[in-house]
């Protein structure tokens, strides 16, 4: 998320911003999947120690999970809304607003997790100063991210995008009068590139097993500003579901003290824990949807 995004025009969103996901089913609420009080939980990185933690946190609160670990992002948003899942948290809320739309579906935020910063990073240079005019820096291609990694270097000074850029930018809004050139190419692949350009925006997901410290990044987004909300990380669950107690504990269990220092510890430390309200979360998406659908 990093981890999460649509990979058809705005489903894609979906499928690779993005994130890491969570689904349940919650005893003697929201639906429960497997219709024994087990809350089936849809993830990605099931066996990180993280999940773990979390787990052996919610059974101490009388939730009893099961870990659904998601290797195909596209259908873990489908597969919640079908019922197969109580719950999820691998998206942002932009990553679940391209879904909605084109989907037409209506799944809903229940809660926040963090926000993850998008870095540049670059084995050519030691700082923003040195890229050259005319330089090239490797962005991920998928939509959520691409807008993203494109706002994120606007704001390094490295490109100008039209109309001050939003979280639907694309390539072609990479004005001429940019500073440098942006090569959109597999968010897998962003790492693998800092060999040959100037400096790739590389998602943190991506980080770890390219033995890259993310205080070695050239510049990053700041996760606490308003341009930050629509990376938020959520719980999602079918909107029928948004008040079921059981659902509404994840988002609490997520912020305990056990379950926060294991995500730092994920992480890299670089996880900024966000609290924010559903009613606050839900604001933020209705505006993203509206946006991608004026962009349409």
């Amino acid at each position: 998320m990093s981890r999460i995004s649509t990979r058809t025009r705005l489903l894609a969103v979906t499928a690779i911003a993005a994130a890491t996901t969570v689904t349940l089913s919650a005893c003697g609420g929201a639906g429960n999947a497997e219709g024994d009080g087990t809350l089936r939980i849809g993830v990605v990185g099931a066996s990180e120690d993280k999940w773990a933690v979390f787990t052996d946190k919610a059974k101490e609160e009388g939730l009893d999970i099961e870990l659904v670990d998601l290797q195909d992002y596209t259908q873990a948003n489908p597969s919640l809304s079908q019922g197969e899942l109580d719950a999820n948290q691998f998206q942002h809320l932009q990553f679940l607003a391209g879904y909605n739309v084109d989907a037409d579906d209506d799944l809903t935020p229940i809660g926040a997790t963090a926000v993850y910063p998008l870095g540049l990073y670059s084995e050519k240079h030691s700082s923003l100063e040195e890229i050259p005019a005319g330089g090239e820096v490797a962005v991920p291609n998928d939509p959520t991210n691409l807008a993203r990694a494109l706002l994120v270097l606007q704001e390094a000074g490295l490109i100008e995008l039209k109309d001050g850029g939003s979280a639907v930018s694309t390539e072609a809004d990479v004005l001429p009068s940019s500073k440098v050139t942006v090569t959109p190419v597999a968010a897998e692949q962003t790492p693998i590139q800092l060999k040959s350009v100037d400096a790739s925006i590389v998602n943190n997901d991506f980080l770890k097993d390219a033995g890259l410290d993310p205080e070695t990044a050239l510049f990053q987004d700041d996760p606490d500003s308003d341009a930050a909300a629509p990376y938020i990380n959520v719980w999602v669950a079918r909107a029928e579901d948004k008040d079921d107690p059981d659902l509404k504990k994840l988002a609490e269990i997520s912020h305990s003290d056990e379950v926060v220092a294991a995500e730092q510890e994920a992480s890299g430390n670089t996880a900024v824990i966000k609290d924010n309200s559903p009613e606050e979360l839900q604001e933020i998406l209705s505006g993203l949807e509206d946006d991608i659908r004026n962009a349409s």
